[in-house]
Formats: C-alpha cells, structure tokens, sequence
C-alpha cells in the first residue's frame, strides 16, 4: 500500500487520540471510586446485618417484658379478688385459704417485679444498641452516597473528555484515505496500536528494535510506502527524526 507521508504522519496524531480514547476507558474501568463503592456496599451490608440482629434481640426483650407486665397485671387483679372477698367476709377455713392465697400473690408478685427489672435494664441497653446500629447504618449509607457522586463526576469528566477525542477523531478520518484508515483500524483491533513512529532503529509502537535486514527494507522502501513492524504489525510512520 502507498500513502502520501504526510498523510502517514497524520496517522500518528489518529493513534494519539486512540491512545487517549483507551486511557480514557481504562480509567473507567479502574476508577478507586469503584472499589471505594463495593467496599462500602459490603460495609453497609454489615451494618445492616448488625441492625437487624440488635433489632431482633430487641423485640424478644421487648415481648419478654410485655409477658412480664401482664403475668404482674394478672396477679394484681387476682390480689384485688381476694381482698374483696375477704371484706365480704365468709368461714373461718374460707378467710385462712384467702390470707394464704394473697401471701403467695404477694410472693410472686415480688419475683415477677424483680424480673421485669432485670429484663427493662436488659432493654435498656439493648434499644441503645438498636440506637447505635441505626447511627452506623445512616454513616454508611452517607459514605457509599458519597463514593458514588464522586464515581458519577468522574464519569462525567470521562464522558466529556470520550466526546471531544470522539468529534476529534472524526474529523482526523476525514483527511485520511478510507483504505488505509480501513488498514489502521484493522491492526489496532487486532494488536491494540495501529500505527507509531520510526524512531531510529526502534519502532514506536511495540518499542522494539528492528534488526538490520528489516531496517535495511525500510530504508530501500519508497517515501510513499507503507511500513509494518515485523514484531508488531503496527505502521511504522517515517518522520524527520526516523533518520531514514
């Protein structure tokens, strides 16, 4: 293939957009905010899990000293029973059974009273966990909400950036021959770069040096033809710093 060589030069401003188009999506791709972003998710995951634990230790305290305060509830009225019955008056073996009954109300009053404070101080503490888990809860929502605008600017700098170097590319096509854009494009899809600079004895794309039989082709080989790199596959663009 021939080209005009100042219209091979052309193809190494094309390749430095393409260069800047995968800079751009590898950036993408390895955003920190990314791994900042699962890392948070799998943070407020956590603390999620931990809220719906302390929550749940909570309703069961919480029912256990419902239970209580009813069995208590149940007692006094039973006690209010007794007493009324004794004010009615009735045998003697009736008001000793009565007296006998209110001391054993009374006794497990006393032990359902203690335990209804052991379990209130055990809720207590427990709705303070329930308090805390939520605080860590609403930290860790804030955090990921902040991972993710930051991800989402940087993605909007991407996108303005892919824009221009796109609208760029364009119009550096244009000036171009479609079969050697055609020739470009095919390499760079196949090997990742389509074409560098001949930089003395180096080709530009894949860095490697060109042993003498391939620089002695380069040399022999017309202004206007199309170089490759034998390692590569990459035009290799002849400029003035070539030395060819």
């Amino acid at each position: 293939m021939k080209a005009d060589p100042a219209v091979q030069r052309r193809l190494l401003d094309l390749a430095e957009c393409d260069a800047e188009l995968n800079r751009v999506n590898h950036r993408r791709r390895s955003l920190p905010e990314l791994a900042e972003i699962g890392a948070a998710e799998r943070e407020l995951q956590a603390k999620r899990d931990a809220l719906v634990a302390a929550q749940t230790a909570f309703g069961d305290i919480d029912r256990d000293a419902r239970r209580l305060e009813t069995e208590i509830e149940q007692v006094r009225k039973r006690e209010q029973r007794d007493r009324t019955l004794m004010d009615q008056g009735g045998s003697s073996k009736q008001l000793e059974d009565l007296q006998h009954e209110l001391q054993t109300l009374a006794r497990r009053q006393g032990i359902l009273e203690d335990e209804l404070l052991e379990v209130m101080e055990r809720r207590e503490a427990l709705e303070a966990d329930v308090e805390h888990a939520r605080g860590e809860v609403a930290a860790a929502e804030a955090a990921l909400a902040d991972a993710q605008h930051r991800r989402d600017e940087a993605f909007a700098d991407l996108d303005t950036n892919e824009a221009r170097r796109l609208a760029e590319r364009e119009l550096m096509v244009k000036g171009i021959p479609e079969n050697l854009v055609s020739l470009y494009d095919r390499i760079r899809e196949q090997r990742g770069v389509g074409a560098g600079p001949l930089q003395g004895n180096r080709c530009g794309a894949c860095r490697i040096e060109l042993d003498r039989s391939a620089l002695a082709e380069v040399r022999d080989a017309a202004a206007d033809d199309v170089v490759r790199c034998e390692e590569c596959g990459a035009i290799m663009v002849r400029v003035k710093e070539s030395g060819q």
